[in-house]
């Protein structure tokens, strides 16, 4: 009897000791549900699309600011394509640059606190509300066909197209300058940055008033929302706009939509435990993919006008234009990760020149070998 009690003692025992072990952290990418006994085993690794949360199952992601300057800039830019068949006000751009009055001055369709100008790259600002000037001005001769020396509109196909008397397309300046000032440098140079970066991230903001995250967390979902993306951005691409849709572009030709979503998703993960070496090493690839996209879309414009050189004055006109405005960001970088200064820059955009109407094919194609070869495109 005595040996029975012993033997089911043993077994007992190595039943409990054979209890099933696994990982037991319902946060982990291994969670067992059947383990009774944790193992040390748990696995983590960043979700494949951008939502966070807390333990407590609290939403941690917000980047409404973010969103909403996104729709300023639509309907600013939406009001300045109304060049195109009558004249406008640079006043009311200005206005809705600033959100003077918290609407636009009553140009805006939606009420907000945010604004576009205070987020400007500084030294900048005037520079944009130049371009508000001449857009302005061109306008006005919205009834006349554009010439080299005189502003007017051109056509090609239904598309229609405002040109400067210097054959400048002020509403692709003023959209990809904004785009550049406001959107790219505050993601790279300010929400990605040492300062906003080296912040706390133990403790949640206003959890009373729905701010489960940190301070590092919300700085971080602040650069994401600058991207233009959905949060399951590339499997998902409706309504991706400004980066998010030039990413897009560029993605054929340097695999940025997986690289770039990947870092944002890898960094916030990384942020969420605490792990600053990876946090940096996915900011890093964020800063140095979002120039690299840039440069990559300037390169396609400049394809696309050597593409319509000669036999179509207003799709040249457009896309250069365009690849203009994009060579022009590049001096938005963070100084850490640039490939070019922005004296190097101002000597790309010089290449350019003042006037649109006299560049040559060896313009164009001097300003992409040098894009082509600094970015290995």
């Amino acid at each position: 009897m005595k040996n029975s009690i012993i033997a089911l003692l043993t077994i007992g025992l190595v039943a409990t000791s054979c209890k099933k072990e696994g990982c037991m952290d319902q946060n982990a990418s291994n969670y067992n549900h059947d383990a009774q006994k944790d193992n040390g085993s748990c696995e983590y690794k960043a979700p494949s699309s951008y939502m966070f949360t807390d333990e407590a199952g609290n939403n941690t992601v917000s980047f409404g600011g973010q969103t909403e300057r996104l729709n300023q800039l639509d309907e600013l830019i939406a009001y300045a394509e109304t060049g195109e068949t009558t004249p406008i006000s640079a006043s009311i751009l200005s206005d809705m640059f600033a959100n003077t009055g918290g609407n636009g001055n009553g140009n805006f369709s939606f009420t907000s606190t945010k604004d576009l100008k205070s987020k400007c790259y500084s030294l900048d600002t005037t520079t944009i509300m130049g371009y508000f000037d001449s857009i302005a001005l061109a306008s006005a001769s919205f009834a006349s066909t554009a010439s080299n020396g005189q502003a007017g509109i051109l056509t090609s196909g239904t598309s229609t197209y405002l040109f400067s008397a210097n054959g400048i397309q002020y509403s692709e300046v003023i959209e990809k300058t904004i785009m550049g000032a406001v959107f790219y440098y505050q993601m790279n140079s300010v929400y990605l940055s040492d300062s906003k970066m080296n912040v706390d991230n133990t403790t949640a903001v206003d959890p009373a008033n729905g701010e489960y995250y940190t301070t590092m967390e919300h700085h971080f979902d602040e650069a994401f929302g600058y991207f233009g993306v959905p949060t399951d951005f590339p499997g998902n691409i409706v309504g991706i706009r400004y980066w998010g849709k030039y990413c897009n572009a560029a993605d054929p030709t340097i695999n940025s939509n997986t690289t770039l979503m990947n870092a944002f998703l890898q960094g916030r993960y990384a942020i969420t435990q605490n792990d600053l070496v990876t946090r940096d090493a996915q900011r890093l690839i964020i800063q140095e993919n979002m120039e690299k996209m840039v440069a990559a879309n300037a390169v396609d414009y400049i394809n696309e006008g050597i593409s319509y050189f000669g036999n179509d004055q207003a799709k040249f006109l457009h896309e250069i234009s365009e690849a203009y405005a994009f060579v022009n960001i590049i001096r938005y970088s963070p100084v850490a990760t640039r490939k070019m200064t922005p004296t190097e820059v101002d000597a790309l955009v010089g290449q350019f020149g003042t006037n649109f109407w006299n560049l040559t094919l060896n313009d164009l194609n001097a300003i992409k070998t040098t894009l082509t070869t600094t970015y290995n495109l």
